[in-house]
């Protein structure tokens, strides 16, 4: 009798072990569930305040240094423009400067010079980008002063397409071949009057 009475106790002792036991894995079970849940609310908030902050200080200094590759490329056309025309007037002297900006180039829908080779219409002298009329955020042209051959004169200009986005400052040269420049950018640029009061590009 004693002996079964022992034998209980220690079955019963046994289970509430093993209870025990359970009841402790469930316990960090339930602990690692609640860990693996993934990021609370705040910190997500926070993640997102962050990238907020690093885009406002990054975007604007992308947008100026957009502005910037931009206002120097089209000082370069401008001067690409500028000798493409003396090469132009010397090529064809009865003529004199290029009457247009299509002059210079290989012609409307061409990427390359015709078999024919270049005339007096297109010259081929400027690339079928630039001779298009718009390279990296700004209108180019080219323009004789005069309509009447041979042209002692010409304006080449390049304006931003979208002011303030694309560039800021317009450029514009003449026959003296010097480089001008306004900002911000306006009409006065493609006006063969209106550019030589400009200031000079250094």
């Amino acid at each position: 009798m004693v002996i079964w009475t022992v034998a209980s106790e220690v079955r019963e002792y046994w289970h509430r072990v093993v209870e025990t036991e359970d009841s402790t894995t469930q316990e960090r079970e339930n602990i690692n569930m609640r860990k693996q849940k993934g990021f609370s609310l705040i910190e997500l908030l926070i993640v997102v305040a962050i990238i907020l902050i690093i885009a406002a200080i990054a975007i604007p200094n992308l947008l100026r240094a957009k502005i910037a590759a931009n206002e120097s490329s089209a000082a370069a056309s401008v001067r690409s423009l500028v000798t493409a025309n003396i090469e132009y007037s010397t090529s064809y002297p009865s003529n004199g400067y290029a009457q247009t900006l299509a002059a210079l180039g290989p012609g409307a829908g061409n990427t390359a010079c015709a078999a024919s080779g270049p005339t007096s219409v297109n010259a081929c002298i400027v690339d079928a980008v630039l001779a298009s009329g718009t390279k990296s955020g700004y209108t180019v042209n080219s323009v004789a002063s005069s309509a009447t051959l041979p042209a002692q004169g010409f304006v080449v200009s390049a304006t931003p397409v979208t002011p303030s986005t694309s560039g800021v400052k317009g450029f514009c040269a003449e026959e003296d071949g010097v480089v001008r420049f306004e900002t911000p950018a306006s009409s006065k640029e493609t006006s063969y009057a209106n550019c030589l009061p400009l200031t000079a590009l250094q």
